[in-house]
């Protein structure tokens, strides 16, 4: 018999826990649905789009059961690098394309292979993600549009606080809106009673500044400004837009294939980086990474479909679903009809939604990636480990997000290889006459030989060698071979050597 998808005696006894964390997460995403949509570009029900399908049909598949997916902050930047390059009318067939090869990715069981990205490019991915978003979304929290490129948005606060003030471009009023928003979130995520601990942050932020914005009338920007007709915002379809065949062939070009492809992998590392997080959340199933890959694939592949945004799974609704005390995909998926409701009832709420709240939520969540919290651990590691953080992040925000993800993994490449080519071979005289001690630091391989025998050849001859490798990390077969026959030739002019060959053999070598 098949495998059953939903274990009904499970859900009906985790019924209540999961009904009450799906609304939790509802609450919590719909503010950054609608916010994220309109980062990226899109119209504000897109992101909403975007949410359902996450939850409904991935959450119904998903291999990260507590996992929550939807339009994800991470990716607003690599979205609107490919419409600026491409335009609305490719992106659907981009994101299809993506989609699909995450699903291949899945089947063929690639999805452990993103765990072994260096965390210092994962999170100086996150990080430089994090600025850029900040840099952007500070302006739209004025009423203002957005700078070419991440250097210029940052440069420019200054001039966006007082172009606001004296009103020749932006709106003080929404930046106070803005700024009303990121007070509150973070004086509820602090000093919040602990009974209403489940309610939001993003969503107490929005609601205050709805609240202040409608009573004191100002004369700001709301989501319903958005749309060019008004009659869009309660049409569900009206940010649909299914796929051409024409567009469809006019992807197949090495530049559009790149943006594929990154799409793909920023989705896929974002998504298995945070179904990794949950699982260190919760004692329940462990993640099935392969089968999230593919889960998350159908997602965007259906996202694509109907040209909207792209999906991953995403920490911010996760951990919310977990600490309202989720126990089954049955929260994720009521989530989904949650939002489905609420874009198919209650769009008129739109007109009352400052378009800077929803950019200063984002503001914050930039901020929140952006914080280096993991530097002190990258420390342990050595000092390699932050330059290839940071050398990522500045990457990122001087160029784009591809380049600095390509330029992280060939540091971290090169780091790698310098860790298995890097072979120090001390020689040092102790107290006893005419004894020599030759220290073994780093890997001894193929690389490393010529230096090995060198240093060998030139030891005098006639002493009492002892070769200590307690500091190697690892030594291949051509080494222990020219360690070997050095011996032999060694102990026939008179010498003597010390080695512990079992020890040698037992530590780098078991079967």
């Amino acid at each position: 018999m098949p495998k059953q998808l939903f274990d009904f005696n499970q859900l009906k006894a985790n019924f209540g826990s999961d009904f009450l964390a799906s609304i939790v997460v509802f609450l919590v995403a719909i503010p950054l649905c609608l916010g994220i949509a309109i980062a990226s570009g899109f119209p504000p029900t897109a992101g909403v789009i975007t949410g359902i399908i996450g939850g409904i049909f991935v959450g119904s598949i998903a291999g990260s059961p507590l996992t929550v997916s939807g339009p994800a902050a991470g990716l607003v930047v690599l979205v609107v690098e490919i419409i600026a390059k491409n335009g609305f009318a490719l992106f659907g067939e981009i994101l299809m394309l993506a989609g699909m090869l995450q699903m291949l990715a899945g089947h063929f069981k690639l999805g452990v292979w993103f765990r072994a990205i260096s965390p210092a490019v994962i999170h100086g991915m996150l990080a430089g993600i994090g600025i850029l978003i900040m840099g952007s979304q500070f302006h739209v929290m004025f009423d203002r549009k957005p700078l070419a490129n991440g250097i210029q948005n940052i440069m420019n606060f200054p001039t966006a606080i007082t172009e606001s003030i004296s009103g020749l471009n932006g709106h003080l009023a929404a930046g106070l809106i803005g700024m009303l928003t990121i007070v509150a979130i973070v004086l509820w995520t602090n000093f919040a009673p602990k009974k209403l601990k489940l309610v939001p942050s993003a969503l107490v932020g929005v609601l205050l500044a709805i609240l202040v914005a409608n009573v004191m009338h100002l004369d700001i920007k709301y989501i319903a400004d958005l749309f060019s007709d008004p009659k869009d915002m309660g049409n569900i379809f009206s940010a649909i837009q299914l796929p051409s065949l024409l567009d469809f062939y006019a992807t197949f070009n090495v530049p559009v294939l790149i943006e594929v492809f990154s799409l793909a992998f920023v989705a896929s590392a974002e998504s298995l980086l945070s179904a990794s997080a949950v699982d260190q959340m919760h004692s329940g199933v462990r993640t099935q990474y392969d089968k999230e890959l593919f889960s998350q694939g159908i997602g965007n592949t259906i996202c694509g479909f109907l040209s909207v945004l792209p999906m991953t799974g995403v920490i911010v609704r996760s951990s919310a679903n977990v600490a309202a005390g989720a126990k089954s995909r049955t929260s994720t998926i009521l989530h989904g009809f949650w939002l489905l409701l609420f874009i198919s009832v209650f769009t008129f709420t739109l007109k009352y939604i400052p378009v800077s709240s929803l950019a200063a939520v984002l503001v914050f969540t930039g901020y929140k990636l952006a914080y280096p919290k993991i530097l002190p651990e990258l420390r342990r590691f050595g000092r390699a480990k932050v330059g290839i953080y940071v050398v990522t992040i500045a990457t990122i925000v001087s160029t784009n997000l591809l380049t600095g993800i390509m330029v992280g993994l060939l540091l971290s490449l090169i780091k790698l290889l310098y860790v298995f080519s890097y072979l120090k071979v001390n020689v040092l005289k102790t107290s006893e006459d005419n004894a020599l001690e030759l220290q073994l630091l780093g890997s001894a391989t193929i690389i490393g030989l010529p230096k090995l025998a060198e240093v060998l050849d030139g030891l005098a001859l006639k002493q009492n060698v002892k070769i200590v490798f307690k500091d190697l990390n690892y030594i291949d077969y051509a080494c222990i071979d020219l360690l070997s026959s050095w011996q032999r030739q060694y102990i026939a002019t008179g010498g003597t050597v010390d080695v512990h060959w079992d020890n040698l053999h037992n530590k780098y070598h078991q079967r």
